[in-house]
């Protein structure tokens, strides 16, 4: 199908595929649960269960499932055909509403942090009807969030929801606190910027590492890296368009508003963003976005690699989370307008979410703490875990003229020309781009750029929405006691913005000065995920979700746990799988290579040949130096682990993986890359960073 207008949502139950196919009444009933999430009747799901069969079955479906996201950080579904038995053997097809919106997959098998024991089995799943349904692998899919049998989230998507309808519910007390009561409805929405990695198949199959942790354990930096900046933005290869392309249409058919793609600035990294879309959606479309490009790559003989430090030496792949929020009457509360100190409802905003990120600089950290994440913070491509905010020199003057009660001069509109007549000119934005800053507004919007590549953007949004909604709830109760006058509000503004002006910093975030800086301010600095989670669990974070009801005191120390677990495991996967290469594949290469140098210097020495073989006994013992090390790098590293192993606590455990494992980790890689080095590429046992990257060129 080349008429992308055509193709585009040709596989999604969408409001087009609804109108054509719902009675009037059915469809505003489901409309109206759509947008304000109000309680759907059990005869509406029954009608809506049926013209959603009987649409899939045209698209050639056979069965349905349940897509859902537990807590793994991947979706998960359980298949089941339409088909129902009929008198003389033979079958209908039949989709009840009951099955539309409740299915019961096996809860005891997904990480639950204690809330299910093996013996506790029963789970639910439950329709979203927020989230389009759409058709993949003749199969219905139906977006649905996951509970226990006793009603706790086992999922990302019930905690983001309840996030969603929160901030909805604490931006419309304010506006109307304000007068705005034509505004009923206010949604976030979010772009999620895509990197990822597309090797040879071929030669990801000859990689253990890869292939078990995503990540390459070991591995020299090859000869060119992106030194150059040749690949950011270059001519993209035929085989990485063909793969494009043919990703375009797998997710224009499913409704994904994919947009830009581009070669990103290390060899062999690439970038997908879509259009914005309320923040749900937008989720859902992200997972199906990850899960496509796994599948489209295998189909060109690719993989594609979302970890976020898979090489080490260039930059890693982070998902840049754009979250902006909108009224239903078309109003962006981050749109600052031509002159934004006068804007009030916008510097209200401004003012919420700059005392959010500062209120609740652990939580931020938190929502984007994993292991493989941990490779990827404070390098050259992606911000520190020190939290900050950017604004830009026009915000911060405008912050800066309420603080002190100064005049504001009107920043100065500039035409940038370009110094040649014939090109065209244009204005020039009011803020320039800060890509070393956490937490960054870009106009409109702000572009969290912490997130990694492979992370579920559900965790992160959950959090921006619960701090955003309780600085408007406290926002709101202050101007119930105090008055809602342009004076009381004026006051707030300005109160809040000195209260919270540490958070806000528009310098380089990478430089040693802003680590001395950022302590100076008493921002928090938390280096690691273990050190992160270790306040998951603190009072005001616990009292923040329970107040909200976004999570449970129960729900909250589950994924504490879940989170420490997901990390120790990773961990050991990655110790484990070292040990196993350095064995079965190093050691190995180092005796082949060290013997048959052995046998060449004896060679020409017996032959009594008039040759110098210090080059060949240099090399020998500089080779036979690091297979020491080698050895005792093993030891080590084995040592660590199973130290680790014997030490009960999650948190203690986690602690020590990042403190002890991972410099036993780092020592081994150092020996082995230094051995690579000394080796003839014959023996290496497996492809180098040099073919690895750049195969596809």
């Amino acid at each position: 199908m080349n008429d992308v207008t055509k193709l585009f949502g040709s596989n999604v139950f969408n409001e087009q595929a609804m109108k054509e196919r719902l009675p009037k009444d059915t469809y505003k009933g489901l409309k109206e649960t759509m947008e304000t999430g109000s309680a759907l009747e059990e005869g509406i799901a029954n009608i809506v269960a049926n013209a959603m069969k009987d649409w899939a079955i045209e698209k050639g479906a056979t069965h349905f499932t349940h897509w859902f996201s537990p807590l793994t950080g991947t979706t998960a579904e359980k298949h089941d055909s339409f088909i129902t038995p009929t008198d003389g053997g033979g079958v209908i097809m039949e989709f009840s509403g009951r099955e539309l919106v409740k299915g019961e997959p096996d809860a005891s098998s997904f990480p639950s942090g204690g809330l299910r024991s093996t013996f506790e089995a029963r789970g639910y799943t439950s329709w979203d009807p927020s989230s389009f349904a759409f058709v993949k692998d003749n199969t219905l899919y139906v977006p649905s969030a996951f509970y226990s049998y006793m009603g706790e989230a086992l999922d990302s998507k019930t905690p983001l929801l309840r996030s969603n309808q929160l901030v909805c519910k604490e931006s419309l007390r304010l506006l109307h606190l304000l007068g705005m009561h034509d505004v009923n409805n206010v949604t976030t929405t979010i772009g999620v910027e895509q990197e990822y990695f597309l090797i040879d198949r071929a030669l990801y199959e000859r990689r253990k590492d890869l292939q078990f942790c995503q990540r390459t354990l070991f591995g020299n930096r090859p000869p060119k890296g992106q030194e150059l900046d040749d690949h950011y933005f270059g001519i993209i290869k035929p085989k990485v368009k063909a793969f494009m392309q043919d990703l375009d249409r797998r997710l224009w058919a499913l409704g994904i508003y994919a947009k830009t793609e581009h070669n990103e600035v290390a060899p062999s990294q690439h970038e997908l963003a879509p259009i914005y879309t309320n923040t749900n959606l937008a989720v859902d479309h992200n997972q199906l976005t990850m899960e496509l490009m796994r599948r489209t790559a295998r189909d060109h003989d690719l993989v594609c690699i979302l970890h976020e430090k898979p090489f080490a030496g260039v930059n890693g792949s982070g998902k840049h989370n754009n979250w902006s929020i909108s009224t239903n009457t078309g109003i962006n509360l981050l749109e600052a307008g031509k002159r934004p100190s006068e804007n009030k409802l916008f510097l209200l905003f401004l003012a919420a979410i700059i005392r959010a990120v500062d209120d609740y600089q652990d939580l931020i950290r938190i929502s984007v703490s994993t292991a493989s994440n941990d490779e990827r913070l404070g390098g050259n491509e992606a911000p520190p875990s020190i939290v900050s905010v950017f604004l830009g020199s026009d915000l911060e003057a405008v912050i800066d003229s309420i603080i002190n009660d100064k005049d504001m001069i009107p920043p100065i509109t500039r035409t940038l020309q370009g110094g040649v007549n014939s090109l065209p000119h244009f204005l020039q934005d009011t803020t320039d781009r800060n890509r070393t800053s956490p937490f960054a507004y870009t106009g409109n919007k702000f572009e969290f750029r912490m997130p990694g590549s492979s992370l579920t953007i559900a965790e992160p949004n959950i959090i921006i929405n619960t701090i955003v909604a309780e600085s408007l709830s406290h926002f709101c109760t202050y101007l119930e006691q105090n008055g809602t006058d342009e004076a009381t509000v004026d006051k707030l503004i300005k109160e809040t913005f000195t209260k919270h002006q540490r958070i806000i910093f528009n310098g380089n975030n990478y430089s040693a000065e802003w680590v001395k800086e950022a302590e100076k301010r008493g921002l928090s600095f938390l280096k690691t995920t273990p050190e992160a989670l270790s306040h998951f669990l603190d009072d005001k974070n616990v009292q923040l979700f329970a107040k909200h009801r976004i999570y449970s005191a129960i729900e909250i120390n589950s994924r504490y746990n879940i989170l420490l677990e997901d990390y120790n495991k990773k961990r050991r996967i990655e110790a484990y799988t070292m040990l196993d290469i350095a064995r079965k594949d190093i050691m190995p290469a180092v005796v082949r290579y060290t013997t048959d140098l052995a046998t060449a210097i004896r060679s020409k020495k017996d032959l009594a040949l008039d040759v110098n073989t210090r080059l060949d006994e240099g090399l020998l013992a500089r080779i036979s130096e690091y297979g020491e090390y080698l050895y005792l790098g093993v030891d080590r590293l084995q040592e660590a682990v199973n130290d680790a192993e014997k030490i009960p606590d999650r948190q203690e455990q986690a602690n020590f993986y990042a403190e002890t494992v991972t410099v036993a980790m780092q020592l081994l890689r150092d020996t082995v890359d230094e051995l690579e080095l000394l080796i003839a590429s014959s023996y290496w046992p497996f492809p180098r960073y040099e073919k690895l990257l750049y195969s596809l060129d």
